[in-house]
């Protein structure tokens, strides 16, 4: 798989109308992936989405899916995802008993590994394993529902995982999940993140195609101008 250039945009189905999810993926085909947030009700207090429904949904999207895992045990589940034929597969370090040897896991069945970090959880105890990662996604609300307001107090934290990751020269993604809209897309491009989720700010829309592009183009010129 071609993988797409910065910045990217991954609508999040969390967002989209569940009786016509067919419908709903087709309208975000130019988008870069499909952000599909699996909860478990444990983890996070929500329950939405299981293996499954993210085998149909991998069977029907028109771009390639990207799994966030916000449950418990991710290093028993999450494999699993990667063998549906999910493109990343993202699990939360506070629910992991082995970062590293899940991501190597899933790097193994042929997914992208992503590591998520909530709002208030440090991510200095990264900066050594970053190649380990094709991911980071550093959360901007806390997990668990759609809809959230934007916490600019995560940006000091992005932007000291962005200079280190320059530093060290690595090519692993930042994404942001949370609060992303036109408003703020901005603020977490010149802190660094290259790949952007949005679930309200896509689908609640009146053109979502235009939405993706014009939230694409913000967070280019925002990075150029950083």
């Amino acid at each position: 798989m071609d993988l797409p250039s910065a910045p990217r945009i991954n609508p999040s189905i969390l967002a989209a109308d569940f009786v016509n999810m067919q419908r709903d993926l087709a309208r975000i085909a130019t988008a870069d992936f499909v952000h599909v947030d699996v909860m478990d009700n444990h983890f996070v207090p929500n329950l939405t989405f299981g293996p499954q429904m993210v085998e149909r949904i991998q069977q029907t999207s028109p771009i390639p899916l990207d799994v966030h895992l916000m449950i418990t045990d991710p290093d028993e589940w999450a494999p699993g995802y990667a063998e549906i034929g999910a493109a990343s597969v993202t699990f939360h370090l506070e629910a992991a008993a082995d970062p590293i040897a899940l991501a190597r896991r899933l790097r193994d069945i042929g997914a992208r590994a992503g590591v998520a970090v909530k709002p208030d959880t440090p991510v200095e105890g990264l900066y050594e394993v970053l190649d380990e990662f094709d991911q980071i996604l550093v959360m901007t609300v806390e997990p668990g529902f759609g809809g959230q307001g934007f916490m600019s107090e995560t940006m000091p934290k992005l932007r000291a995982l962005t200079d280190e990751v320059r530093r060290r020269g690595s090519t692993v993604w930042l994404q942001v999940d949370g609060g992303i809209s036109d408003s703020t897309i901005e603020q977490a491009a010149a802190a660094g993140a290259d790949t952007f989720v949005a679930g309200s700010a896509v689908y609640g829309a009146d053109d979502v195609e235009a939405a993706v592009t014009r939230l694409r183009d913000r967070a280019r010129a925002a990075s150029l101008e950083s």
